[in-house]
């Protein structure tokens, strides 16, 4: 009798310990695969500023050559708006290829960076299904770095990619962003709201001049939805 225990025994061992290893390989996949996915996302990030950049230098030495050669010819000097740069008579808006960045094939606008979440990630024109399956993307509003409102949603994956840690965001915290132009704007966190899913009222709202951004994601639960707001420093 005591052997046939000792038999069931090692067995119910044998089972627990190959459990065990299942999950532990399970777990140790699951962090390999979102270290790779902040990884990939947070170099996308660091190319779309880089690239900025340069065309932003390059705008900037295009600019000062049209400007002289209109001075040489007609003895006036035209004046360049700060937002669209007369470049070889050509109207540019900060991007002197006048193609958009792309990442994972959709096209990019810029790039948020929250400190507190230490989230560095690429911001995305629009927000499809498959967009926000990458990175995080516009939803709404006037567009980045402008007077207004915008909205940016991401998902909440509970595993620190993506807005997945935004409930550990403050009144006060800052969030960097850095538009097409490779202009940086830091926004200051003034509230984080908990509402329903159906609510919209947050979209458009009176900013009186200043510019504003709203981060949407999921609740843990994924009943409701958790926004923050933040508005330039």
């Amino acid at each position: 009798m005591d052997g046939k225990y000792s038999k069931v025994l090692t067995i119910l061992l044998i089972v627990a310990i190959v459990a065990i290893l299942l999950i532990l390989l399970f777990l140790g996949v699951r962090i390999i695969r979102n270290n790779v996915v902040k990884s990939d996302y947070e170099g996308g990030a660091d190319t779309f500023i880089e690239t900025a950049k340069n065309n932003n230098k390059n705008n900037n030495k295009n600019t000062n050559t049209s400007t002289t050669n209109s001075v040489n010819e007609t003895g006036v000097e035209p004046v360049l708006g700060v937002e669209n740069l007369l470049v070889n008579n050509t109207i540019v808006d900060g991007n002197s290829s006048g193609k958009k960045q792309t990442y994972k094939g959709f096209p990019q606008v810029g790039v948020i960076e929250i400190p507190t979440t230490k989230l560095k990630c690429p911001i995305l024109e629009d927000a499809s299904k498959s967009a926000i399956e990458v990175a995080v993307a516009v939803y709404d509003g006037v567009g980045l770095n402008k007077v207004g409102n915008t909205t940016i949603v991401g998902h909440n994956y509970r595993n620190g990619t993506f807005f997945s840690d935004n409930k550990k965001i403050a009144v006060g915290d800052k969030i960097y962003i850095t538009d097409e132009t490779g202009n940086k704007v830091t926004y200051i966190v003034y509230n984080t709201v908990t509402t329903s899913p159906e609510d919209s009222s947050y979209f458009e709202r009176d900013t009186e001049g200043a510019r504003e951004i709203t981060l949407d994601t999921c609740t843990d639960d994924t009943q409701s939805r958790f926004l923050v707001l933040a508005k330039e420093e």
